[in-house]
């Protein structure tokens, strides 16, 4: 027979303890494990791991799931940084919120029901809409479908819950963006009226991040990705064939793509133009 511990870990560490009672544990054998500090009460009926993050367990304990950017960084999702420490927590239709010491909770309501632990990517991308920026929820919806944690059907329920005016936001977002400083570029570059062709195989150069007006080459070099000499020295000599070939090539970082905007958008006109002329 399973420990308490043991059934929580099988279910991300945390779970009703009506839950636990049908695969054998007994209510005594949970109060007799919160009480020895294997595992936690959250709530009256709930229990979780001690190693389960302090987010999900005050999302349990104020009456839902962790939801929102938070929830969506737990799966994986590229989330751009964000200053708001508040838990977000999904309550579903109508679940009950539930009294807690140093309550700061924000919470969301909408169709379905709530359960406990961290929201589906859906779940948390339909209340990201609410509470980010447009390209971040741009970033984070690219990310989580090319991690293909929504489906066809989770596509369709995030577009019947946010309003029409953001449908040109889905239907811009592709699912092979390869990352979510990409998203980014190209979620302001719209806004500037530039289509961007997107991983654009290139004879002799290989495949590039973006194509813009046929001859501009835009790559989005994140850390992990082009840190090193030996890497930096592969950038050079694609950079090189690409001149040959006819092409310039603008790079940028995370610093100057997220933090000197202004300067970034005016290399890229200044650079379209050349190759235009």
């Amino acid at each position: 027979m399973f420990t308490p511990a043991a059934l929580l870990a099988h279910f991300d560490g945390i779970a009703r303890g009506s839950l636990l009672q049908k695969y054998g544990c007994t209510r005594q054998q949970l109060a007799d494990a919160a009480t020895a500090g294997s595992i936690l009460r959250i709530r009256t009926g709930v229990y979780a791991l001690p190693a389960v993050d302090d987010a999900i367990r005050t999302a349990a304990a104020h009456g839902g799931e962790l939801t929102c950017a938070a929830a969506l960084r737990a799966r994986g999702v590229w989330v751009l940084p964000d200053p708001d420490a508040m838990v977000h927590v999904w309550m579903g239709t109508a679940a009950r919120r539930h009294p807690h010491s140093g309550c700061f909770c924000v919470a969301h309501y909408g169709d379905g029901p709530a359960g406990i632990g961290i929201a589906s990517a859906a779940t948390a991308l339909i209340s990201a809409f609410r509470c980010l920026s447009g390209e971040a929820f741009f970033a984070a919806y690219e990310s989580a479908w090319n991690l293909r944690l929504v489906s066809a059907s989770d596509r369709r329920r995030i577009r019947q819950a946010l309003p029409r005016s953001a449908h040109w936001v889905l239907n811009l977002a592709r699912a092979d963006a390869g990352s979510g400083l990409e998203s980014v570029l190209r979620f302001r570059l719209h806004l500037l009226g530039l289509v961007l062709d997107s991983q654009v195989e290139i004879g002799g150069v290989g495949r590039v991040d973006f194509v813009v007006g046929g001859r501009l080459i835009i790559e989005v070099d994140g850390a992990l990705n082009h840190r090193g000499a030996e890497r930096r020295h592969r950038d050079l000599v694609r950079d090189a064939e690409a001149s040959a070939r006819g092409y310039e090539t603008l790079r940028f970082d995370y610093a100057l793509l997220l933090h000197d905007w202004p300067r970034v958008a005016a290399a890229i006109i200044a650079a379209l133009g050349r190759a235009l002329a």
